[in-house]
């Protein structure tokens, strides 16, 4: 099995700001070729030791499989939670070609 040409990769932020800030930066920089910035959303987790709540902001970004570890790098590079941040990928298993050929062909600029 070959691997996917298209990922969705996604992260949350505090704040809208700084989701908005992610995605106009690493699409004008063409590491995605596109980005959406949803939310607010509630979030439960466990971090430092205790159970927190807040909300977040979602932002997910198109782009190929030729870029992902590189807009993955350049999200932990821009994000406000540094090392914490959470970064995941999600492969695209089906797309049209016209999509994926637009996809590859920004992010292409990159290499």
């Amino acid at each position: 099995m070959t691997e996917a040409r298209v990922w969705s990769v996604t992260s949350t932020t505090p704040t809208v700001e700084d989701a908005q800030m992610i995605a106009r930066t690493v699409v004008a920089e063409q590491l995605a070729a596109g980005a959406e910035v949803s939310g607010p959303a509630m979030s439960v987790f466990w971090h430092n030791d205790e159970l927190g709540e807040d909300q977040e902001w979602r932002v997910t970004l198109k782009t190929s499989v030729m870029v992902r570890n590189k807009l993955a790098k350049r999200i932990q590079e821009l994000h406000p939670w540094a090392g914490a941040a959470e970064i995941v990928a999600t492969p695209v298993e089906w797309a049209t070609e016209y999509y994926v050929a637009w996809v590859e062909k920004v992010t292409a600029a990159v290499e």
